[in-house]
């Protein structure tokens, strides 16, 4: 028997509305997600917001809301993205709950008290990343993501002796009891860990805070750095302040536990979470895959460059499906992905519109002079099965795009409408091979495009398809929409 599969997103800081690169992340979750389900594991699909973020109250207070509201609204956008995306995650969880912060509290509680001493510190921080910089971290005086300069601060925080966990970490690592893709992820984590790790500042004033934020237990002067709270969502969420059944399900017995996150927080989760875990004595997760990020027009998307993409914008143009499979194969698994509107509206026509929704066409209507009764079966074949298991998502819908050409070949080549009429035999044999085929593309579409799935498993059954995809014929971009060049 499979043991239970735990898979989440990173949470995310609810500052603004959620872009397309919020969306291929909860789109990649999804595919794993729903691939486990078919392959008859208990699945466990996790995501939601963190809202104590230091950039959460000051977006609030530049756009003269109050933060309650202000997180709650665009909480409320994260969480939406279940229907417009078609995603299927079990529990959204909001770091405001009360069971979140009860939760946070509690791993607080135990630490090792060996692990955490107090001290004045002085150190450059950047709010966007929420997390102390060197000087070796910044380029030209400024934060490589954000550019713009760290702030100064001083004040007298609590710290976690990150130091006391570096040869565990190491052990865990390249022994594999925590994995984490891809390889060359992996290796730079391991080569961090072997330069030596530093203690770090698990807390902030309340005045620096603003009052927002998970409280230090014991000490009313302090919050919880957000990160602390943050990573705890994955265990707050299952209940694990009062040791639910979730939590015992699906963390502390023999499950997975899988994180998908972008690959600039891949030291929180790999470094930083699994040694507080180690401290609290708590399991620790077993995967973590870190993957790449999507640029637009080959920059990084930025509102001051005016080319941010937003979800709906291109479920309105594409759809659903078509939204989700033009996210899933502008990310490769080894380098940023770029998105534009040109490059999917091409990719579109020649993948849905003219490649699957050509085949489906051509064999249902085909079918339409087949009298016989076809068995299908439904399974993962092993190179799905894979490419999936590595989170390779962009190279397992090749695979089955070099499937769907290699059939509409196959009916260019057998041409059996031609073949119905002189050569009945091999029409049957043709034609159950290309349905047989399709049923297996419909099957293998489940994780990726859902509705696609369903739809072209009904016609098989019923004869009659619905319309897959539309043709887009034109290249005009709205004004709102509209790439910086």
């Amino acid at each position: 028997m499979n043991k239970p599969f735990f898979i989440t997103t990173a949470i995310d800081y609810v500052n603004a509305a959620p872009h397309v690169g919020h969306a291929v992340e909860k789109v990649l979750t999804d595919v794993v997600a729903r691939y486990h389900r078919l392959s008859g594991d208990e699945t466990y699909f996790l995501t939601g917001s963190d809202e104590n973020s230091l950039k959460n109250v000051q977006a609030a207070e530049k756009s003269g809301r109050l933060v309650t509201e202000f997180v709650a609204e665009n909480a409320e956008a994260f969480k939406n993205l279940a229907s417009s995306l078609d995603l299927s995650f079990d529990q959204f969880i909001r770091t405001t709950e009360p069971r979140h912060f009860e939760g946070a509290q509690k791993m607080w509680n135990a630490f090792k008290p060996e692990d955490l001493y107090r001290k004045k510190y002085s150190g450059l921080y950047c709010v966007g990343c929420e997390e102390f910089k060197m000087e070796k971290d910044l380029i030209e005086g400024l934060c490589p993501d954000h550019k713009v300069a760290p702030e100064v601060v001083e004040e007298e925080n609590w710290f976690f002796k990150l130091s006391n966990y570096g040869s565990q970490l190491l052990a865990l690592i390249e022994t594999g009891e925590l994995k984490i893709y891809p390889d060359y992820r992996k290796n730079e984590v391991v080569s961090f860990i072997r330069m030596g790790l530093e203690d770090f500042s698990i807390s902030r004033s309340v005045a620096r805070a603003k009052g927002w934020g998970v409280p230090v237990p014991g000490d009313d002067g302090q919050i919880m750095y957000v990160w602390v709270d943050a990573l705890s969502n994955y265990i707050t969420a299952l209940d694990y302040s009062t040791d639910g059944e979730l939590y015992q399900k699906y963390w502390a017995g023999d499950s997975e536990r899988v994180h998908v996150i972008g690959k600039g927080i891949l030291r929180f989760h790999a470094i930083y979470w699994p040694a507080m875990l180690l401290s609290a004595g708590l399991p620790l997760p077993t995967t973590i895959y870190a993957h790449e990020y999507l640029t637009i027009n080959g920059q990084k998307m930025s509102k001051s460059l005016g080319n941010v993409i937003y979800p709906d914008e291109l479920v309105e143009k594409y759809g659903v499906d078509g939204t989700r499979y033009l996210l899933l194969t502008a990310l490769p698994y080894s380098k940023d992905g770029d998105l534009s509107w040109e490059k999917m509206t091409e990719k579109y026509n020649a993948d849905l519109a003219n490649g699957l929704g050509n085949l489906v066409s051509r064999v249902l209507k085909l079918s339409e002079k087949l009298d016989e009764n076809i068995v299908y079966k439904d399974q993962f074949d092993s190179k799905i099965d894979s490419l999936l298991s590595n989170f390779e998502i962009a190279s397992s819908l090749e695979v089955i795009w070099s499937r769907i050409q290699a059939y509409n070949q196959f009916i260019d080549k057998e041409k059996p409408w031609e073949l119905v009429k002189n050569d009945q035999g091999h029409f049957v044999k043709v034609m159950t091979e290309l349905m047989v085929g399709l049923n297996g593309i419909s099957f293998l579409l489940k994780p990726f495009l859902p509705s696609t799935a369903d739809k072209i498993e009904t016609a098989l059954k019923t004869g009659k398809v619905e319309p897959l995809f539309h043709r887009i014929v034109t290249q005009t971009i709205s004004a709102k929409a509209k790439v910086a060049k």
